[in-house]
């Protein structure tokens, strides 16, 4: 089968030239500083709220000030659950930029004068013509339903935005190797994605993240679950044992997005869901199944994570007789009367 014929192939391998635009304008954006706010509230939809969970850590661990994500429905909604009366910068993200919570959360933001709006997003629709600061990755832009390369291109402006407000320009400065150390992994590792992808013997599938990899995690079941309609969720390393470990059999994945920072742990508990009988396959940079071999700091290669699992999802929507560019139930863009 030619694969290229799906656009979320082609979206998942060429991924890398939009990290690379992602990157140009992140690093020559008028950004804020980062000690004119309170705090930072991150908020998306759907993959883009996995991904302002995984930015907001990220932006709190590199900055040491407080950082939030936040669904935009609930923002819109139950706002005073979630902002108090600060000075807040919300950063807004968005693939199509016309996603109807994320922008209704914005003009409520904007109309009740709580802070700035920074908007990353692939698109220049009307969310972005409501930010004092705007990202937008074109080459991010995608034609399938699933974001994938999208995803990505916008994790790497957060990645890249979290350092910059950090001031943490060594950081910026090893980014760059990003895109090329990205198509030697897919180059590498995608007959191994295939056949995990592949095998129907497996049902069920949990991905484990901890601390700024738990949002990529999110982000990575979710992808299994529109492409392929498979059991799927995600966890803190340690907290799967704390029951959902009682999922794991011979049918079950676990795959798990290892740190260095925490490597031991991570890699104890990936060695007890193998002795249940579950198989798993382990990412990171080094002693892993998919070891990246990057040499970039581990606060900004998180995007490296993202085209295997993408992958592992493609090839086992094929493998159930689905369609990976249009997922059962789902469109690309969710716009509703509110």
């Amino acid at each position: 089968m030619p694969f290229e014929k799906f656009a979320t192939y082609r979206e998942i391998k060429s991924q890398t030239e939009a990290w690379a635009q992602a990157l140009d304008l992140i690093r020559t954006a008028q950004l804020p500083k980062a000690e004119n706010y309170d705090q930072v509230v991150f908020t998306g939809c759907g993959s883009t709220y996995y991904l302002s969970l995984a930015s907001a850590a990220l932006y709190q661990e590199l900055t040491g000030r407080v950082a939030r994500a936040i669904p935009g429905g609930e923002l819109l909604l139950n706002t005073k659950t979630i902002l108090a009366n600060q000075n807040i910068l919300l950063a807004a993200i968005s693939r199509s930029g016309t996603t109807t919570e994320t922008v209704k959360a914005v003009e409520k933001f904007k109309a009740d004068k709580l802070g700035d709006v920074l908007v990353i997003s692939n698109n220049d629709e009307v969310l972005s013509q409501l930010a004092n600061v705007n990202i937008v990755i074109s080459k991010g832009q995608e034609e399938s339903v699933a974001q994938t390369r999208s995803f990505a291109s916008m994790y790497v402006a957060a990645t890249g935005f979290a350092a910059r407000m950090a001031g943490r320009n060594d950081l910026l400065d090893r980014m760059p190797s990003l895109p090329e150390t990205g198509e030697r992994i897919i180059h590498d590792f995608e007959t191994a994605a295939r056949q995990s992808g592949e095998n129907l013997d497996f049902d069920r599938f949990y991905f484990l993240g901890s601390g700024i990899q738990y949002g990529l995690a999110c982000e990575a079941n979710l992808k299994m679950k529109e492409m392929t309609l498979t059991h799927s969720e995600p966890f803190h390393f340690l907290e799967f044992r704390h029951g959902p470990m009682s999922m794991v059999n011979q049918k079950a994945v676990v795959v798990g997005l290892v740190s260095e920072s925490n490597f031991s742990h991570e890699k104890a508990v990936l060695n007890e869901m193998q002795a249940l009988g579950g198989k798993t396959v382990a990412l990171g940079e080094a002693g892993v199944d998919i070891a990246f071999h990057s040499r970039i700091p581990e606060s900004v290669r998180g995007v490296l994570y993202l085209p295997i699992v993408q992958l592992m999802a493609f090839y086992r929507s094929l493998a159930k007789g689905l369609n990976p560019d249009r997922p059962n139930n789902l469109s690309a863009v969710i716009k509703l009367d509110l």
